[in-house]
């Protein structure tokens, strides 16, 4: 077959010198992931295709339901076999849709199968990847040392005890760096005080302290920010609809929290501004420590109600928004770069129509203290796809600087994402290479080649400057 193979997506001469010469050896560089920490510190072995693959991905979970495939057979109680054939049959209809490409390059990847999944060799397929699976090379740490990761940032929630994190890191034969990033979403929730003081009463007991107030609240998430901080963490990351901008004093901040403790259904703007408060908040807490902000903007969530209530949330009923995102994203910048405080930040949006607006922003908050100390970030989600990060890639070359780019993230629950990484690379290659085949630029590795290197795995190690686990005298242990 030859579909997935050695220059696939690269269509000329100077794009596959690019991709092989300077981008396909590349560590990787994970800086944003929902992999679970367990399943790292624990090395994880999958029992079948099923739970490596289809366990957790609500990509394939909506091409399924799309194709006329019943809820039983993508999250219901069928058989993991069942399921994996229901896949099969799925995947011939998901021509020039990225799974197509997707699926067949993790399993080349993964398994070294290179022939077309469908329902004729679903379970052909089946058999050889379990068979290695039943093998040492393809658990979760074994997968990480495969595709030479060097750092995995995963999603935390400020309640966590980062117990995992701990041991991952004290594994002296896993190279790769496990490391949190802060997620306080639920920090905001006021709107739904019923979930609000909920998550109090876990924040209460992480943090080992009564919350009767207010500033005890604040106290209590500076709290769990400096033990993250100890623990390695060095980015924070926020999922918002769009950036807050209507600012208000601690006082009516305090007002609103007194009222989501007590159950009160708030309105639209006491939501706002308490987000507003909480959201300056987060950014000084970032800035004091020297952390990477990452804003994820732009995500219209949780649409299907009754399947939501049925199966729960991150199941497949996300979509792309249309909100309002300048005008407030400006607002919450330039507040906090006019106290010093606005931190290094990554901006993705979700909505395409925003590309060239985000990457414009972001030249407004440069200020020379670091390379790309605002970063336009890889396309997300609906837009992590060819044409997605060919855009991507277009607006931050037309209106910034694509040599100082951090580059592709993961952005999955699954183990078997980090041929994404390829893709991306492969993709970036044949743009670039088409601009010298075209005349457009140098046919000049030495200058080309540095910069590709650099995208696809050193700015992000640079910007970051993460406590690599190559470097750390010791590891920190969990303290109250």
């Amino acid at each position: 077959m030859k579909f997935i193979h050695e220059d696939f997506l690269l269509h000329s001469k100077s794009a596959r010198t690019l991709y092989h010469k300077f981008s396909e050896t590349e560590p990787i560089f994970d800086y944003h992931c929902h992999l679970s920490p367990k399943d790292i510190a624990e090395n994880r072995k999958f029992n079948d295709l099923f739970e490596i693959w289809l366990e957790g991905d609500h990509y394939k979970w909506r091409a399924m339901r799309a194709n006329g495939v019943a809820e039983r057979l993508v999250t219901g109680d069928a058989t993991p076999v069942e399921k994996f054939r229901a896949w099969a049959a799925t995947v011939p209809n998901t021509l020039r849709n990225p799974l197509y490409h997707w699926t067949h390059l993790e399993l080349k990847r993964h398994f070294g199968i290179s022939y077309l999944l469908d329902a004729s060799t679903a379970d052909r397929i089946w058999r050889r990847a379990n068979d290695q699976l039943a093998g040492s090379q393809l658990t979760t740490q074994g997968i990480l040392k495969k595709f030479k990761v060097t750092a995995v940032c995963t999603t935390d929630d400020p309640t966590d005890d980062l117990q995992y994190h701990r041991a991952a890191a004290a594994a002296s034969d896993l190279p790769t760096t496990l490391l949190p990033a802060f997620r306080p979403d639920k920090a905001l929730t006021v709107n739904q005080p019923i979930v609000f003081n909920a998550w109090v009463a876990k924040l209460e007991e992480a943090a080992d302290t009564e919350i009767s107030s207010f500033g005890a609240f604040l106290k209590a998430l500076k709290n769990r920010h400096d033990f993250f901080h100890a623990n390695g963490c060095r980015l924070s990351d926020h999922g918002l609809n769009h950036c807050f901008s209507d600012f208000c004093s601690e006082t009516v901040a305090a007002g609103i929290f007194a009222k989501a403790r007590k159950g009160k259904i708030l309105d639209a703007s006491d939501y706002s501004r308490f987000g507003a408060f909480m959201m300056l908040f987060f950014g000084r807490l970032d800035a004091e420590k020297n952390w990477t902000k990452q804003l994820h903007l732009g995500a219209l969530r949780n649409n299907n109600s009754r399947l939501l209530a049925e199966i729960g949330p991150d199941t497949g009923f996300d979509s792309i928004g249309d909100f309002p995102q300048l005008t407030t994203l400006a607002a919450y910048l330039n507040r906090l770069e006019s106290e010093k405080a606005l931190p290094k930040t990554i901006l993705y949006n979700l909505n395409p129509a925003d590309n060239y607006a985000f990457a414009a922003m972001i030249g407004n908050f440069q200020d020379g203290s670091v390379p790309g100390r605002i970063q336009y970030g890889s396309g997300w989600w609906f837009l992590d796809q060819k044409e997605g990060m060919e855009w991507q890639i277009n607006a931050i070359s037309n209106l910034g600087l694509l040599s100082r780019f951090v580059g592709m993230v993961t952005d999955s629950r699954s183990f078997m994402s980090y041929p994404r990484h390829e893709y991306f690379r492969r993709v970036l290659c044949n743009l670039i290479g088409r601009d010298i085949e075209n005349g457009e630029l140098p046919d000049d590795d030495e200058l080309i080649g540095p910069m590709i290197r650099n995208i696809c795995h050193n700015n992000a190690r640079d910007y970051m400057a993460f406590p690599l686990k190559t470097t750390r005298a010791t590891q920190v242990k969990r303290s109250k």
